[in-house]
């Protein structure tokens, strides 16, 4: 895909994805603590920050975050959400070239977004801006595909009406598989449950955040609609679907 569309794929997304996008568990932090000795005067560097869906728990817990987000959109919408905060720091930037300063942050942190990165470029870009010791930390929030009969068929109306849902999808496991080599092998992984329950207007949004939905121009925007809101009679209770995720967080330091 080209860099300029990756850029702008959430530019016209941008409402549903603050409003239907999961947050991380708290526990991400006692994770971090637990494992890096992430403290409340650790500075953060979140790569691909989005509105800040991560940047909120680092920010609640005291850290100072630079946020570096490449689309305009977004990066208007976190600085909207988080902007009044002192130490949140908005950054138009990329994981490639960050423009933050040599040896400036302890964390870097990329949530939903490593996927999307020239990964090699962005591991000597991290380099350069880690302090001694610093740690990578890379999260995603992936949602179980077999854990109920509605996350199968929600999967399966992915694959059925989303315009590049597989290639996306293939995006992703290319991404998992690079883990391993963009940290020399050398990286703990720990998952953690995460949910969200939906009414079928939030499922809606939930759905229409996802850049491979289709738009309401494309012929399969309506059949997917119809599709997804029989599901939702189907599925729901008390007016409620469950969205069932894996938090997966790898993390490690650079050699």
């Amino acid at each position: 895909m080209k860099p300029g569309k990756i850029l702008t794929r959430f530019s016209d997304r941008v409402d549903d994805y603050v409003k239907y996008r999961p947050g991380y568990p708290a526990e991400v932090i006692r994770v971090l603590k637990d494992r890096c000795g992430l403290g409340s005067n650790s500075v953060i560097a979140d790569i691909g920050s989005g509105p800040g869906n991560l940047a909120r728990l680092f920010l609640d817990n005291g850290n100072e975050v630079f946020a570096v987000e490449p689309n305009a959109e977004m990066r208007e919408a976190g600085a909207s959400l988080l902007g009044y905060l002192p130490r949140y720091h908005s950054v138009e930037g990329k994981a490639e070239e960050t423009h933050l300063g040599d040896g400036s942050a302890d964390f870097i942190t990329a949530a939903q977004a490593f996927h999307w990165f020239d990964w090699p470029r962005a591991k000597s870009e991290f380099r350069r801006i880690l302090q001694p010791g610093g740690w990578v930390v890379l999260l995603w929030n992936d949602r179980r595909l077999h854990s109920s009969p509605f996350q199968q068929d929600y999967e399966e109306l992915l694959l059925q009406y989303g315009t590049d849902y597989a290639h996306v999808k293939t995006q992703g496991r290319a991404a998992v598989d690079a883990i391993a080599e963009f940290f020399s092998h050398r990286f703990e992984r720990v998952s953690l449950d995460n949910s969200q329950f939906f009414d079928f207007a939030g499922l809606k949004g939930r759905l229409l955040s996802a850049s491979y939905a289709p738009k309401p121009n494309h012929p399969n925007h309506a059949l997917m609609l119809a599709e997804l809101e029989r599901m939702f009679r189907k599925y729901a209770n008390e007016a409620l679907v469950k969205f069932e995720y894996d938090t997966n967080i790898y993390f490690g330091q650079l050699e």
